[in-house]
């Protein structure tokens, strides 16, 4: 939670923030994240408006994850800009939070709005935001990996010269059988020695 009553109400007040976090569980996808608890450095700018408080920032975290080309672990850091509104509770005559419209488009509209409590707010489910949006879809561990062989899973990277000699696809094995038996029976036709030709002139 960050306090914004030094800041005040007044439009146009600014107030910058330079704060270390730990980072959140599951601050990321299954291929690369922040590790849970990890240093997340933030820069805010806070700005006060008519509607409440205006949060631009900068979060800067180490990351972990998998090269998705060659499944090699590998460290980077990402960067991450937000800017979110955080609107001041409405109040009654007396100052005090009142609930808002039970109609529905009045819920909708406050589902998608966060609000200051107590002139605080919370900054996790933007930094979640801003930070899982800027993480790579597809990360590797560098821009050229040539990630796997897909026959016998060797890593090419360290092998650059890893090859195979040609080979049967095991889906034709079947058949390159039928064809070697073929292929006999010709050359035994070709050389007159049919199957079961001794046998009928013993007979």
């Amino acid at each position: 939670m960050f306090d914004t009553r030094e800041l005040g109400r007044r439009p146009g007040a600014l107030k910058r923030l330079s704060r270390t976090v730990e980072a959140p569980r599951d601050l990321g996808t299954e291929v690369i994240g922040v590790p849970e608890g990890a240093s997340v450095e933030l820069e805010l700018r806070l700005e006060a408006v008519m509607e409440g408080v205006l949060v631009t920032g900068t979060a800067r975290a180490p990351l972990t994850g998998e090269c998705v080309r060659c499944l090699e672990p590998l460290e980077q850091e990402c960067e991450a800009d937000f800017q979110e509104l955080y609107s001041y509770p409405e109040t009654d005559d007396r100052g005090r939070a009142v609930a808002a419209g039970d109609d529905a488009e009045g819920a909708e509209e406050e589902e998608d709005t966060l609000f200051l409590e107590a002139d605080l707010f919370d900054l996790e489910p933007v930094l979640r935001d801003a930070v899982v949006l800027s993480l790579p879809m597809q990360p590797v561990c560098q821009e050229d990996c040539p990630g796997l062989c897909p026959r016998c899973g060797a890593r090419l990277a360290d092998e650059p010269d890893h090859q195979h000699n040609e080979a049967a696809d095991i889906r034709w094995a079947a058949l390159e059988g039928l064809a070697e038996s073929i292929r006999h029976g010709e050359k035994d036709n070709v050389n007159g020695t049919r199957p079961g030709a001794d046998e009928k002139q013993e007979k």
